[in-house]
């Protein structure tokens, strides 16, 4: 599987976090779109199913990233 940039991934992160703090699930057509684009492709460059995976798995190719954080265990 090919591996997204850090830097496109951080990028992807920012721009869905920031539609979420918009709830931009409960706008518009566009910002709705917008929002299934940038999930979809954050699934797609981490090879998960579900944009929570994606998160996840995304902050964890970070640099600095903690790969036996097990916090998301706790959630």
């Amino acid at each position: 599987m090919l591996m997204a940039h850090p830097t496109v991934l951080r990028n992807l992160i920012e721009q869905y976090e920031a539609l979420r703090v918009l709830h931009a699930d409960n706008g518009g057509q566009e910002a709705r779109q917008r929002m299934d684009d940038v999930a979809y492709t954050l699934c797609v460059s981490t090879g998960t199913s579900d944009v929570d995976s994606a998160l996840v798995a995304a902050r964890h190719r970070l640099p600095g990233a903690r790969p036996e954080d097990d916090s998301v265990l706790s959630a």
